[in-house]
């Protein structure tokens, strides 16, 4: 018998079919249902017989979109007495949240500051229920410490600060200081930790990283329980996003990674009023089921909870499926446009079309219609939030999206709600306020709008409203949202023989400064005391950076451990990984890895936890790629070493344009959370990290700031690495001493030399130091040469200065200082663009140049490439005659000779 479905070519055409007859029967019967009863009949028990077989175990394909409708049906939720709470008591304080939400930003809106209401307003019970119910604080007993991390949307971040008014953790001179930061006692206009390290802990904006650094700090949570640094396995990771936000490629760059390593510890709440800055998500389709396909697609669970109970009624009246057909097929648009149309607009566009839909909209009232069309949404209504998250926390094995349905600018008035615009638009009337207080039914009296102005609503501190709120929070384990910073004992120093290792330089053999740090780390994670809580982190480029040698004794990270013989296993540095492995190999993904860095950088505060992150990469790919996060890392207030590794324009041959960095440091120089040095040589290294562990995690000096982290870049170019000089330590860390001068370098000099300051950075100091040879031989000319390890640091120390001198302090910047009695102009020279050295220039006293690699990056040798930019030994020592012609002090000549004898 021939089988009725195989028309076209299937993939189960391959496999054996043991019972064909069986095989037509089974369609045989699916067809005779479509004909008797219709396609949509037919596809109703198909998908029942599915969901029956996944329940029963079978391994079939999932689908991965489901009707319109609400995932949890009304009677599977949760009774009043099961959520364990008061709902009228919750919904008077959700009352106030959104009237003094909307309150802060329209008083606000009169000096300019701007803000946004509609979002919060469409949200706020997807945060009430969890702040009543689910969010652990950091006084949990089941999460210590820790508690759950909560990433809020950003633009809901008044709703935010009117619940912490409504719980005395602000006041109303803070609300009034809403984005008005100056004075010192503003509220920040998102979510930003360094501007308000007491409540914020995770900056949500820009969009679309606070979703990837969600999963990643899920992920990093498994990380510490595996590895027994802190068992965090009952803290949850909590992410309120927009639908729009998830347009952004980071929103959903993670999602594989979720669901492949299991992390039921994450939910994403994905507020889905339909609604983008200017207009709808998906004006001709619909976000919901895109999203739902996707994450599906990525192997999560999703729970839609889009309609409420208003339409119950509706659903129990289609017995052919009319209606889920045709919420099915009506566009995002088209639902925001219900929103604000009458009933008779409603009846004929929404249920004109189907015979079936005009008969049922006969049972319904224009009232009916208008409850569910206008008011019934699954995001608006506790009880299925409640059920929504607790079928959440209650599935094991994924993570878990819930896709909420609400109304952008719910209970804002006509004015706003499903607005176009209501994005931009920043306050309401007085007449539109006093409608929401009798909406929400506030004791708020017409006297209390006073010369116009909205007032703040508060029902008492000692109000049953604020002793149920606090009475929950202290019952969930503190307020939420909170940040925290431990009070942790300062991280033992490692043994000094790590850093002293470089201190005798390599003699004759030849060390990359990525094999020093690669060497360095090595033997700091070795220390007993502190080697256990570094993290190295590497995008799949371990090999390239020297790291493979860490493979088999620190292990790669998985949760899975290794299932696998590796197919190097008879090797030394064999591929390992493991469960409680250290290193964070993420594959290819700068972001993950930049998301993984800020998870460990911060678990000081997060968690309790001093975490040690190094995160190693194509320096062209740090900055240039992912500054963004690295904007996120600095106001999480994240500590540890980022790494630049085969840095500089010209010392990664052959690589070419994208590859050859000669920028950097340029835009870590706009930072000011990032210390960025370029050292030159291993033993500099060494002085580098040894004063980071110090400053981030040992003993800081008084007033020095911890929330820093430190930007390197290192070299794979092998060059001999010299013995450190004495006395040099303050400069390294400072960011500029002098390596040598003329003489120490045993030169042969005439006597009264011309003489030129050499000032130079990471691998162009070889190039300074083989012109300083070049100038004495050839030209007679005495150069100095000097280590400037960190051309921003020196811009700092200067501006400090500057601005001591505007407070009428006395403050000589130290690169003045440094440089004070050197004889001769200052030529400055690095493997970037010029910019880079040229950010000292206006506080040099003596004449200045510099030399850089502008342009772009080419294939070529090292020689080739530094001969094109202009930066090799020749081209520095033509550079030095032409400065000191001008001065006089060398003959004019002799700058036309040096270009003819170079070729230049």
């Amino acid at each position: 018998m021939t089988d009725p479905v195989g028309k076209t070519p299937s993939e189960l055409d391959q496999l054996p079919d043991r019972d064909t007859e069986e095989t037509a029967e089974w369609a045989a019967s699916l067809d005779a249902v479509t004909k008797a009863a219709g396609p949509h009949r037919a596809a109703y028990l198909m998908r029942r017989t599915l969901q029956h077989a996944e329940g029963a175990g079978l391994a079939l394909p999932k689908l991965l979109e489901t009707d319109y409708v609400n995932t949890i049906p009304t009677s599977a939720e949760p009774s009043v007495t099961e959520t364990g709470g008061d709902e009228e008591m919750e919904r008077r304080i959700t009352a106030w949240n959104r009237w003094n939400a909307a309150a802060m930003v329209t008083r606000g809106s009169k000096y300019g500051v701007g803000g946004h209401i509609a979002t919060f307003a469409s949200a706020a019970w997807l945060y009430e229920t969890g702040f009543n119910h689910f969010f652990k604080g950091k006084e949990s007993p089941e999460a210590p410490g820790s508690g759950d991390q909560l990433y809020i949307q950003g633009h809901a971040s008044p709703g935010i600060y009117a619940r912490a008014f409504l719980d005395g953790r602000l006041n109303e001179a803070h609300l009034d200081n809403f984005r008005q930061e100056s004075g010192g006692n503003g509220l920040p206009s998102y979510p930003h930790p360094r501007r308000l390290p007491w409540l914020w802990e995770f900056p949500t904006v820009s969009m679309g990283l606070g979703p990837l650094s969600a999963i990643y700090q899920a992920r990093f949570n498994r990380y510490l329980t595996n590895r027994a640094i802190k068992d965090v396995s009952a803290s949850h990771v909590w992410a309120f996003l927009g639908d729009g936000e998830m347009d952004e490629p980071e929103s959903t760059a993670a999602l594989a990674l979720a669901a492949r390593e299991g992390l039921d510890n994450l939910t994403f709440v994905i507020n889905c009023n339909l609604q983008r800055l200017d207009g709808p998500v998906r004006a001709n389709f619909k976000i919901v089921q895109e999203l739902e396909a996707q994450f599906r697609g990525a192997g999560w669970n999703v729970v839609k909870s889009l309609w409420g109970n208003a339409w119950d009624e509706l659903f129990a009246l289609d017995t052919t499926g009319a209606l889920v057909r045709r919420l099915r097929e009506v566009p995002d648009a088209q639902v925001q446009t219900y929103q604000t149309r009458d009933a008779a607009y409603i009846r004929q566009d929404f249920f004109g079309k189907d015979p079936a839909l005009v008969e049922m909209a006969k049972l319904l009232s224009d009232d009916k219609i208008l409850e569910c069309f206008h008011l019934s949404r699954g995001g608006h209504e506790p009880r299925k939030v409640y059920a929504a998250y607790k079928a959440a926390l209650e599935f094991k094995g994924a993570p878990t999206v819930i896709l909420a349905q609400t109304v952008k600018g719910f209970t804002l008035g006509e004015g706003f709600a499903s607005k176009n615009a209501n994005h931009q638009m920043k306050k309401l009337s007085t007449d539109e306020f006093k409608n929401m207080r009798d909406l929400l039914e506030l004791p708020i009296s017409d006297a209390q709008f006073t010369d116009g102005q909205v007032p703040y609503g508060h029902p008492g501190a000692d109000s049953p409203e604020v002793r149920y709120l606090q009475e929950r929070r202290a019952a969930l384990g503190g307020p939420a949202p909170a940040r925290r910073v431990h009070p942790l004992a300062p991280l033992p120093a490692p043994a000094e023989k790590a850093f002293t290792a470089f201190d005798k330089g390599s003699g004759t053999q030849s060390m990359a400064t990525t094999m020093a740090f690669v060497r360095l780390v090595k033997d700091l994670i070795r220390d007993k005391e502190t080697g256990k809580r570094w993290v190295p982190i590497v995008p799949d480029e371990a090999r390239t950076f020297g790291m493979e040698s860490l493979f088999p004794s620190l292990g790669i990270y998985s949760p899975k451990g290794q299932t696998y013989e590796p197919v190097d296993r008879d090797q030394l540095m064999y591929y390992k990984e493991a469960t409680n492995g250290q290193i964070l190999n993420e594959g290819i993904t700068e972001a993950g890895s930049m998301a993984d860095f800020i998870a460990a950088s911060t678990a000081y505060s997060t968690h309790g936890e001093a975490m040690i992150p190094f995160y190693i990469f194509y320096s062209m790919f740090g900055w240039q790629r992912t500054a963004d996060q690295m904007w996120q890392l600095g106001d999480q207030l994240g500590r540890g070493f980022l790494v630049g590794a085969t840095a500089g324009r010209t010392t990664l041959t052959g690589e070419g344009l994208q590859h050859a960095d000669g920028h950097s440091p340029v835009i870590a120089a706009t930072n000011p959370a990032a210390l960025t040095y370029d050292p030159a040589f291993a033993y500099e290294v060494a002085a580098i990290v040894k004063e980071g562990l110090r400053r981030m995690y040992g003993e800081a000096a008084e007033g020095e700031d911890r929330d820093v982290f430190y930007y390197l870049t290192v070299y794979n170019e092998p060059m001999p690495q010299p013995a450190k000089p004495a006395g040099i330590d303050e400069g390294i860390v400072k960011g500029l001493y002098r390596f040598n001068t003329a003489e120490s370098a045993g030169v042969d000099l005439p006597a009264n030399p011309a003489r030129i300051q050499l000032l130079s950075s990471g691998t162009a100091i070889h190039w300074a130091l083989e012109a300083q040879k070049l100038l004495a031989a050839e030209w007679g000319v005495a150069a100095d040469v000097w280590s400037a390890t960190s051309w921003t640091e020196l811009r700092r120390d200067a501006l400090e200065a500057d601005a001591a001198l505007l407070r009428g302090e006395e403050r000589v910047p130290y690169v003045r200082e440094a440089l004070a009695g050197a004889e001769g102009p200052v030529l400055a020279v690095s493997d970037y663009m010029r910019q880079v050295p040229d950010q000292i220039a206006q506080w040099v006293e003596q004449d200045w140049s510099s030399l850089g690699a502008d342009g772009f990056g080419l294939s070529d040798t090292r020689d080739a490439a530094r001969r094109h930019f202009g930066v090799d030994a020749q081209s520095i020592v033509v550079a030095a005659l032409a400065q000191l012609a001008r001065r006089g002090e060398v003959r004019a000549t002799a700058v036309k000779e040096a270009r003819e004898r170079y070729g230049l």
